[in-house]
């Protein structure tokens, strides 16, 4: 395994998603493809029978009861009380969350506040240190996004900018060249959620075979970035009407920002001081 997940660096895990990371190299792919059915679709899991979830997948039932023993419940009955428990609304397409029936998906307000709770923990503890390490050390940051996550990248590359050199923020018509450049000693900090972007991955994974050190911010440990990542941490993403949220990228985004300006700390204030008398020289405020 050539990641280093810090979603359990200091617990063990608990919630489905991390009971699924925590044995994604052991599963067989029937148990991949129910695996990625539950975190699709928790609904279906949560309330539905051993049959319903058997029948989606095309798999039997006893395939779903061992899947639920692998990932350490006694039976299905335990798994779905579980997935109760840790259950939030997804659904894959904008206009699939129009149709759906408003009164099944959590109020913006709770799912929200949920998110930016999945946020902090995913930096927990030692969490936060071990993402923001290879960022703050490599000599080149090269931000990559995909469309959802646009807003987290943004706001980390304009946060990054500001307390160390050398951060690029990657864009689909400079790939070639962007990514020629890249090489060992480089961090590349890639966001990209469900349904996640071709181009982003294959990105991601010319990074990981430069020798550049791949921190991923993403939504799932079936996430494509994951296999790519040295390190990389799950949020959650909640849809907030037809759309993802861009609230969880942000908060992890300005929590990485704040993370790397301690951990280069003189150097940085050193950077904001000369940016600030740039900006008072040629006047950029009013």
């Amino acid at each position: 395994m050539r990641y280093c997940n810090v979603m359990n660096i200091m617990n063990p895990p608990t919630s489905t998603p991390d009971l699924v990371a925590a044995v994604s190299s052991e599963l067989t792919p029937t148990e991949r493809r129910i695996a990625q059915a539950v975190l699709d679709e928790p609904t279906l899991l949560a309330f539905g029978t051993v049959s319903d979830l058997a029948g989606r997948v095309g798999t039997s039932r006893p395939s779903i009861v061992r899947f639920a023993n692998k990932l350490g419940f006694k039976g299905y009955t335990q798994l779905q009380k579980h997935v109760r428990s840790d259950l939030s609304h997804r659904l894959a397409r904008p206009s699939e969350r129009i149709r759906h029936d408003k009164n099944k998906a959590l109020p913006a307000r709770v799912a929200i506040n949920d998110a930016i709770a999945s946020a902090f923990r995913a930096v927990e503890g030692k969490r936060l240190a071990a993402l923001a390490g290879p960022i703050a050390d490599a000599k080149n940051v090269w931000v990559l996004s995909g469309e959802t996550s646009q807003a987290g990248a943004h706001s980390f590359h304009s946060g990054l900018s500001m307390v160390r050199p050398g951060v690029h923020f990657l864009e689909e018509h400079s790939f070639g060249t962007d990514l020629s450049d890249a090489g060992p000693g480089d961090a590349a900090v890639v966001f990209d959620f469900f349904r996640y972007r071709r181009q982003v991955t294959n990105a991601a994974r010319i990074f990981a075979d430069s020798g550049v050190s791949v921190v991923a911010i993403t939504d799932s440990p079936l996430s494509p970035l994951v296999e790519l990542a040295n390190c990389w941490c799950e949020i959650e993403v909640p849809a907030i009407g037809p759309f993802d949220s861009s609230v969880p990228a942000v908060a992890i985004a300005e929590l990485l920002v704040a993370r790397v300006a301690k951990e280069v700390h003189q150097k940085a204030t050193a950077r904001i001081d000369r940016i600030e008398a740039l900006w008072e020289e040629t006047e950029v405020f009013l």
